[in-house]
């Protein structure tokens, strides 16, 4: 417990850091601009403005997938208003932005009136997101009804800065445009500033590396703005510094969204392992365990100890191995154990006895990931458990190699087998079906009367 504190806490302290350094830079930047007014800030290249605005929207329509996706998986208010945020900004970009502009002519100022407050919607929504707490109610329903919110939302925007251009029309002057566009600005700075404190708190509490990426992004639009609040400008009139750090943010966050779906995947696969873990425990050992108290049950009822003993010795020894086989099989899929060690570890407690013969070929060229270990381990078991119980053999084969272009598993034996190679009464073969259909693999099962049985389990390529 206190070792994984204390690496909590340098986690913390490690982003703390990073994140005083990014100020520090930035303020510098900024202050270095502010002080030498003839160095450039702004650069007149229309093709420059394009290719970043293009830029932005691509990236900012990007993270909005990705948001998308996670608020898919878990529910949670803060993607759905990221995903909100990031789709209005891409939206207004392009509709604002890109579009009045693929003919060669510029922007007009209903458009660049209509882009800038797309910017601060976008960030009021971003903003919210830090402080959103909880997964939304219907699920199923919130998506659409945010995306519909945005996209009403900036016809408004596009039909409010008509008027509003009316008002400016004879503002032509710059001093006449200043105080608007530095209010505008600042208030985009405040929005911004409350995302950075937002999800530093939230990194903070949880330590979710996503809240980190976000504080990172949020402080690179935060400067972006500040620098616009100096130097204020239409959107669309002339590529800007500000606008380097807003496609900077936007490419950070693509990165830290893609490895927040990673680990989600990955906290997924956990749960889906933990459910396989009990399934296996269900299936295997505590019957065993119930096997055990029913045996203890008869003789309190009053059973001939003479007869029951022998099987609680039984019922024990089959416990105990069941017991061994599964942590075998944890730790050759954990990667403790190799897996070709962990399964001829198995075939030596089957055939300790001598009833059995069992030969394991397993090609060295042959990789099988982790999900495959478990399920192929499981299966093994299960069909050996069979040819002991059922097939009257002397000798049995596990084979592992590459058949036809495919990695395929191979149980044999020279047993009595069976007429019909597909009994629907055997569990056993349906939970086999169903573990080589978990990892994707094609399972057959062929038998003959006085030759034996193969099952074969052909892999995903």
């Amino acid at each position: 417990m206190d070792a994984e504190r204390q690496q909590n806490q340098n986690a913390l302290h490690s982003w703390l850091a990073g994140e005083f350094l990014l100020v520090a830079l930035l303020s510098a930047a900024l202050a270095l601009w502010g002080s030498y007014p003839n160095l450039p800030s702004t650069f007149d290249l229309p093709r420059l403005q394009l290719a970043l605005d293009t830029a932005i929207a691509l990236t900012s329509a990007l993270v909005a997938v990705l948001t998308g996706i996670r608020f898919s998986v878990d529910s949670r208010r803060m993607d759905l208003l990221l995903c909100a945020g990031f789709s209005v900004a891409a939206l207004s970009i392009l509709a604002f932005e890109i579009a009045p502009t693929l003919d060669g002519s510029a922007i007009g100022k209903p458009e660049a009136w209509a882009s800038l407050i797309g910017r601060i919607l976008s960030a009021a929504l971003i903003s919210a997101a830090a402080f959103a707490r909880g997964q939304a109610r219907r699920p199923d329903r919130a998506l659409p009804v945010a995306l519909g919110a945005g996209v009403l939302a900036l016809l408004v925007i596009w039909s409010g800065t008509r008027t509003l251009a009316q008002a400016l029309a004879n503002s032509d002057t710059p001093s006449g445009l200043e105080l608007p566009l530095t209010f505008a600005f600042t208030l985009l700075a405040l929005l911004y500033l409350g995302a950075v404190v937002g999800f530093g708190l939230r990194f903070r509490r949880w330590l979710e590396d996503l809240d980190s990426w976000l504080a990172l992004a949020a402080t690179l639009w935060l400067f972006s703005s500040l620098n616009f609040v100096f130097k204020p400008l239409l959107p669309g009139e002339r590529a800007a510094l500000g606008d380097f750090l807003r496609l900077l943010a936007c490419g950070l966050l693509v990165v830290g969204v893609w490895r927040a779906i990673r680990a989600a995947e990955f906290g997924r696969a956990v749960s889906e392992e933990r459910a396989r873990v009990a399934r296996d425990i269900h299936d295997g050992l505590a019957q065993y365990l119930f096997a055990l108290t029913t045996h203890l049950n008869m003789l309190r009822a009053g059973a001939e100890l003479e007869d029951v003993l022998p099987r609680l010795e039984e019922v024990a020894a089959l416990a105990q191995q069941e017991a061994r086989f599964a942590v075998l099989a944890l730790s050759s899929a954990g990667g403790s154990a190799p897996f070709d060690a962990a399964l001829r570890r198995y075939v030596e407690f089957l055939s300790a006895d001598g009833e059995l013969e069992v030969d394991v070929e397993i090609d060295a060229d042959i990789r099988l990931a982790p999900d495959e270990q478990i399920e192929i381990f499981r299966i093994v078991q299960e069909g050996l458990g069979n040819v002991r119980k059922h097939a009257n053999a002397a000798w049995a084969e596990i084979r592992i190699a590459e058949k036809n272009g495919r990695r395929t598993v191979t149980v044999r034996d020279d047993g009595d087998g069976f007429g019909d190679p597909d009994p629907g009464a055997g569990q056993g073969l349906k939970s086999m079906r169903r573990r080589a259909a978990s990892i994707g693999g094609d399972f057959t099962l062929s038998s003959k009367l006085g030759v034996g049985t193969t099952l074969e389990v052909a892999l995903r390529t």
